[in-house]
């Protein structure tokens, strides 16, 4: 999807819908990427008045350059069409893409995509709304490649690995201890991870629950990192920082990287196939992973 708006995801940085507070915190923090939630941080009873919270939030803060996303209840709910409905009626221009939580097919995406265009339509907005995809069912997974080409709509895929836990029956009791011998959520990560890139989408890790503990975050944030996600969520304003730093290149690494792709450039002026820069070797194949780390670094500001 060649038109997909390109967004920093390093930190996505989870606000209960109900809370005027936090919201306002979240809106000055550091994180690139803020959902305001509709779905577990809100009881039932509290939804509809969480939408008009949101929608204040979204029309009356200044949110810079953060993506501005609501996370909507599954398309199993009654909530979910009206979630959508009052969230862009009242503030779409200044929303920037819809979570969808808990989808397990093409067509549970296809709705929202469907909803969005009417509403688009009517209320003649100038910018599309994008909708980001959390696969956090056992069902969603098996269908996550489907899943990942079913809207142009599409940005990112998120991994939720609290209620794939529960979805799979997983007993978690062992993890990290004289249990199951090495990442049980290795498997899922990595499969969400390919199938978001073969797509063109940005993969996102999602929670780790203790907020406390920084190094089992900054852990886990490593491994995501190393399979390919372009972030990871932060439950507590705490978990902005070890994701911001982890998902960015260091200040050497992208002059490196600078330094690389100016001399495969040269070689290319000057017929060359390949070039031998300080001992490394680049060639077609090896700037692909250079220019990543050129393009992480252009999109962040570095």
């Amino acid at each position: 999807m060649t038109d997909r708006p390109m967004r920093l995801r390093r930190s996505q940085l989870s606000v209960p819908g109900v809370s005027e507070k936090m919201i306002a915190k979240a809106c000055v923090s550091d994180a690139d990427h803020v959902f305001l939630d509709l779905e577990d941080a809100v009881a039932p009873s509290a939804k509809e008045g969480a939408r008009t919270t949101i929608v204040e939030a979204l029309n009356g803060l200044d949110w810079g350059r953060k993506t501005r996303c609501v996370r909507v209840n599954d398309v199993t709910t009654s909530w979910c069409f009206e979630d959508i409905i009052e969230v862009v009626t009242g503030a779409g221009k200044n929303l920037d893409t819809i979570m969808l939580t808990k989808a397990t097919r093409a067509a549970d995406v296809q709705f929202v995509d469907l909803l969005l265009n009417q509403l688009e339509a009517k209320l003649k907005l100038q910018r599309r709304i994008g909708i980001e995809v959390l696969i956090e069912e056992a069902a969603g997974l098996q269908n996550v490649e489907a899943i990942a080409s079913s809207s142009p709509r599409l940005e990112c895929l998120i991994f939720g690995m609290g209620d794939y836990s529960a979805s799979q029956q997983m007993n978690l009791r062992g993890w990290g201890g004289d249990g199951y011998p090495g990442d049980v959520f290795h498997y899922p990560r990595f499969r969400i991870c390919m199938a978001a890139r073969a797509a063109g989408l940005d993969p996102v890790d999602g929670p780790f629950a203790n907020f406390r503990d920084d190094d089992g975050y900054r852990r886990e944030a490593r491994y995501a990192h190393m399979l390919g996600f372009a972030g990871k969520w932060a439950i507590h304003p705490a978990q902005i920082a070890p994701a911001l730093e982890v998902f960015s290149p260091t200040a050497e690494a992208v002059t490196r990287a600078r330094e690389l792709a100016a001399a495969y450039d040269k070689a290319l002026a000057e017929g060359l196939g390949s070039v031998n820069v300080n001992g490394t070797m680049v060639d077609a194949a090896s700037i692909r992973i250079v220019m990543n780390t050129v393009k992480k670094a252009e999109l962040i500001g570095m």
